[in-house]
């Protein structure tokens, strides 16, 4: 809903703060007052287009902002935002603001963030209707008939929207199937070879790494070979240190007890002899591991060669070949068995689309019986609103098979006759404002709430007409005000006194610059205003008691 309405520097407007509050609004004013600048300056804070025209002369700029009521958290407002990156805390009011520059720039925001002016646009056709002589918006959008027929006859097209997914997710499938098993085909003679030569192969995981470590060890032992043996010739051989470390150790035992000194030189060569056979030991050790066979290492290179050169042949790393064995194995398994593949998947996108089929139609004919009653329920609201010539009706029709979609099969459009024998046409065809405006207004009271923004707004939808149907029209606007906040620019003193609230838009000249104000007016101003708007220019006594009489009735 709609709460506030503030306009700098537009046209004739200087500065204007509106608050605005539920129910039936009415804006009321003589003819060339400028009852159009405020749905201007509110379509601009929308999203209209901004001409450097709006601004007031002399001004820098113009800057509209509208205050709206916090919006749900799921509805599409708040979709509509968070899909755009715009944030918006629970509860908070929603404020859209539009600024255009005297050189025909212009900057739009949404609750002070940057936008740009078409998604001001999409949010505000959620946020207002207006209804007038040139609206493309609402009922005139034959898109959302549809949507709205389902809403009037309580329709759920789940099971439709469920159903035709899976019938597209089994199409996709089969179309999917059938594309890789055209190109398999051509592969064919390829994925043969590929996998013959694989599988001879039989490349495992992890081998690369092992063959090159095991040949690098035999490559080093291939190396030092020689170094260890002189080793091995240095501590073991007849005059090698072990040996000659045996005979000192020998000759000092028969001397040891002739000197301390000597007991000592005992010990220590008993030590180095333990060190040298240990060190002994390992050289051993490791000349059997690096034991260099030229035969295993040729062996280990060739193995090397063969991984590494068909890795580049698939242009993949050595370690994925025997994953890239299996995913050819099985694309040619496919290729293979591919018929019967797809025709299994042939057969369930069939019985898919049999399933679409039966709930689209199931749907289709609710929406036929729906639009019967809605008809009717247009029908009853015509005669009063000087529309007894029309006619209306609900055509329910089917879309070719490439338009069918999660909300059915059918298109829904409104249609109208407005003359006796004249052939049914869409509403945005109607050439007279206020007959389109009426007709939206019947439309829109038996819809009853749905489909319909937080605000509504009609302009001059009494045009051309008094008396019976204009007390009519203030009637079922009050009752259509009773779901929905509703603005009203009327001409008419039966309208104006269904208002909650009543604003007088007035235009005043002190010489040099006009300006147009706009004043809420308490009871006896709307007294007043309404004897006006029944008398002209002199306001009679018997203006004011009718006036007074309207007043109660409503």
């Amino acid at each position: 809903m709609l709460t506030a309405l503030s306009i700098r520097d537009v046209v004739l407007i200087e500065a204007l703060d509106l608050e605005f509050g539920e129910g039936l609004g009415v804006l009321t004013g003589e003819t060339g007052a400028g009852k159009s600048i405020l749905l201007d300056a509110l379509g601009l804070a929308l999203g209209a287009r901004g001409d450097s025209g709006l601004v007031r002369q002399g001004a820098a700029q113009a800057v509209v902002s509208a205050s709206f009521e916090a919006p749900p958290e799921r509805g599409p407002v708040a979709e509509l935002l968070a899909q755009n990156g715009l944030d918006m805390e629970p509860g908070e009011p929603l404020l859209v603001r539009r600024v255009v520059k005297a050189d025909g720039g212009s900057r739009a925001f949404i609750n002070d963030q940057p936008a740009s002016a078409g998604l001001l646009r999409e949010l505000g056709q959620h946020l207002v209707e207006i209804h007038g002589q040139h609206d493309d918006r609402g009922l005139l959008n034959a898109r959302g008939h549809r949507a709205l027929l389902d809403a009037f006859g309580r329709l759920d097209a789940g099971a439709v929207a469920v159903a035709h997914r899976r019938w597209r997710e089994a199409e996709n499938a089969l179309a999917a199937a059938r594309e890789e098993q055209e190109l398999a085909e051509r592969d064919r003679e390829w994925l043969e070879h590929a996998v013959a030569e694989l599988n001879a192969l039989a490349p495992e995981e992890g081998e690369e790494a092992i063959l090159a470590e095991r040949r690098a060890a035999m490559q080093r032992g291939e190396k030092i070979a020689g170094d260890l043996q002189g080793v091995a010739d240095l501590l073991e051989g007849s005059e090698g240190g072990l040996s000659r470390l045996r005979q000192a150790a020998r000759i000092l035992e028969r001397v040891a007890e002739d000197h301390e000194a000597l007991a000592e030189a005992l010990g220590a060569v008993d030590r180095a002899i333990i060190e040298a056979a240990a060190a002994q030991e390992q050289v051993d050790l490791a000349a059997e591991a690096l034991a260099f066979d030229p035969a295993a290492l040729e062996a280990d290179e060739a193995r090397l060669f063969e991984l590494r050169g068909l890795a580049r042949k698939h242009r993949v790393q050595p370690d994925e070949l025997a994953a890239l064995a299996g995913e050819l194995a099985a694309r040619l398994a496919r290729v293979e068995s591919g018929g019967e593949g797809i025709a299994t998947l042939e057969c369930a996108m069939a019985a898919a689309h049999r399933a679409y089929v039966e709930a689209a139609e199931a749907l289709s004919g609710a929406r036929v019986e729906a639009a019967a009653r809605l008809d009717a329920a247009v029908a009853s609201e015509l005669a009063p609103l000087k529309l007894d010539a029309a006619r209306f009706r609900t055509t329910v029709e089917p879309l070719p098979e490439a338009q069918w979609g999660p909300a059915g099969s059918d298109r829904v459009e409104f249609e109208i006759s407005t003359n006796p024998g004249a052939p049914f046409a869409p509403l945005i065809k109607i050439a007279s404002g206020g007959e389109l405006s009426r007709f939206i207004l019947a439309l829109k009271v038996a819809l009853a709430e749905e489909g319909a923004a937080g605000t509504m707004i009609f302009d001059e939808i009494d045009r051309g007409v008094g008396g019976a149907v204009a007390s009519a029209i203030g009637e079922r606007l009050a009752r259509l005000a009773a779901r929905t906040q509703l603005l009203v620019v009327t001409h008419s003193p039966q309208v104006a006194a269904r208002g909650r609230r009543h604003l007088l838009i007035a235009k005043s000249h002190d010489g040099t610059v006009t300006r147009t104000d706009v004043t809420p007016l308490d009871e006896a101003d709307r007294r007043e205003e309404i004897a006006r708007m029944l008398s002209g220019a002199e306001i009679t006594d018997e203006a004011r008691a009718q006036a007074e009489r309207l007043l109660q009735a409503a």
